[in-house]
């Protein structure tokens, strides 16, 4: 869909629907809505009086113009109550009239930037929680679909509409922001949504690869002979199983080169599929297991968008991509692991894969980049979902104010996130009898003890674990949320690399 800023009055617009807005309470709009409001001689005053127009937040109204307006069709967009209106809630009611329009059949509209006026939001970020909550909300994934369901109904241009002539440049920078932050989480959707055999460690690699050519960033893989050489036995032995030959997918942005210190690495759980391997998950809803990736494809998606916006910090992407699989040649419970870093792993769970994945990554990390910042994003525990449902991602670290960053950026972009425990006395659920640590410590607190593992590969380096397994996926379209794979955290991950350039 392309997005367009253009100075001028809504009102004199011709086109198949224009969108202004309204706090809940108010009873005369003033601004935009209230010169349309004037031109519909006070059909929306009307409405507000007679309880059809509310303003409360995700309602919308269809007010046709009869030919007052050179618009078809008006839709008020209720922005809820002032005092507690943010810039995540103008992200939503985007989402929410976009989808409004589709359902419409609407190909052309024009809007308004919802908060930019009374809403006291600044004109650049106001446009970029349009371009973002509109493109967002609009996200579909038809690839493999045939016939009239592969082309469903679409909004094809959509007018940013501002009187203020000086507003133009915030306007039009915050758009292309919102633009390019929107493409980046698709493609963390689309990876996540394609099924299995659709997105192998080969294909991931070669996603990761087009978004490095088309940036400029820099690329490699490490195939299995040279996982192999670097010792990494945990994530070479959650990948013995399967006939996809496993890939540790490398980018990195040269953001702010004269210091390389100055560095922040994003390591991504990418399990193609995950079976559960020989300790193998029940048949119900396995097939949802093709987005034990979505850490991954976060992590890529992050980067296109990283390189795009240019902040002033070095930042390394790192996916080791397999999948989980049952043979003749898996790991069994019971075998042990020699782990890239030395310690020893009992595997009592096949099924507890991705860490003996993220504990290699995190270790190349340390050792072999001397990355000074970690965050790992991963689908890792479904305990995660039974703590915080699909609100919220967990957060783990061994440094707070790396997790109050990692924390703040989530609140910037709507993707909500709740620090979790790690007391030391969990650590005593890893312990094995036979090797330094076991994959698993048991049900109780099992993403703290989850956390607490992948951890134990962080050592002293900076690390926040965030575990995304409750919210990797919508159930329904709302906000700016669709159903299907979410793309969190990835606009956290791009405006933690802002802040940290920021200082």
């Amino acid at each position: 869909m392309e997005l367009r800023v253009t100075i001028g009055d809504i009102t004199k617009l011709e086109t198949d629907a224009i969108v202004v807005n309204l706090f809940e309470g108010v009873k005369h709009p003033g601004g935009a809505t209230g010169a349309v409001d004037q031109a519909l001689d006070s059909a929306i005053t009307n409405l507000i009086e007679d309880g059809e127009i509310t303003g409360k937040k995700g309602t919308t109204t269809l007010i046709h113009t009869l030919g007052k307006l050179p618009a078809k069709r008006v839709i008020v967009a209720g922005l809820g109550k002032s005092d507690t209106f943010t810039i995540n809630i103008a992200r939503e009611v985007a989402a929410g009239t976009a989808r409004q329009l589709r359902r419409l059949k609407i190909k052309q509209a024009a809007t308004i930037v919802h908060g930019a006026g009374i809403g006291n939001i600044e004109a650049e970020a106001a446009a970029e929680a349009l371009a973002e909550g509109t493109l967002l909300g609009l996200y579909t994934f038809n690839q493999h679909k045939t016939g009239k369901d592969a082309d469903p109904d679409k909004l094809t241009e959509l007018l940013v509409v501002e009187q203020d002539a000086e507003k133009k440049p915030a306007i039009k920078s915050g758009v292309n922001n919102g633009r390019i932050l929107a493409e980046a989480t698709s493609l963390a959707r689309d990876m996540a949504n394609q099924p299995a055999n659709k997105m192998t460690p080969t294909i991931m690699a070669e996603h990761a690869h087009q978004v490095a050519k088309d940036y400029g960033l820099e690329f490699s893989v490490l195939e299995k002979v040279d996982c192999e050489k670097l010792g990494m036995g945990a994530f070479l032995g959650v990948a013995q199983g399967s006939n996809e030959p496993p890939k540790f997918i490398i980018c990195k942005y040269h953001g702010d080169p004269t210091n390389p210190e100055n560095n922040l690495g994003l390591i991504g759980k990418s399990v193609t599929f995950d079976s559960g391997g020989i300790s193998i998950k029940p048949a119900a809803d396995m097939g949802k297991m093709k987005a034990d990736m979505s850490g991954g494809a976060s992590v890529i998606g992050a980067m296109k968008a990283i390189a795009q916006l240019k902040p002033k910090i070095n930042v390394t992407m790192i996916a080791a991509a397999t999948e989980n699989m049952p043979s003749g040649t898996a790991t069994r419970p019971g075998d042990i692991l020699k782990s890239m870093s030395g310690k020893t792993i009992e595997v009592e769970n096949t099924d507890a894969e991705g860490r003996l994945t993220l504990g290699d990554a995190i270790t190349y990390a340390r050792q072999e980049l001397g990355l000074r910042r970690l965050v790992d994003i991963a689908t890792l525990t479904g305990a995660m979902g039974i703590a915080l449902g699909n609100v919220r991602a967990g957060v783990f670290s061994n440094n707070q104010a790396l997790a109050d960053q990692v924390i703040a950026a989530g609140e910037a972009v709507g993707e909500r996130m709740w620090q979790m425990p790690l007391d030391e006395d969990y650590k005593e659920q890893n312990k094995s009898t036979v090797a330094d640590l076991k994959n698993t410590g048991g049900r109780a607190a099992g993403s703290i003890t989850a956390a607490h593992f992948v951890g134990e590969f962080a050592g002293d380096t900076p690390w926040v674990h965030l575990d995304i397994a409750g919210v990797y996926m919508a159930d329904k379209d709302q906000g700016v949320w669709v159903k299907g794979a979410s793309g969190i955290p990835v606009r956290s991950l791009v405006k933690l690399a802002q802040n940290l350039a920021q200082g």
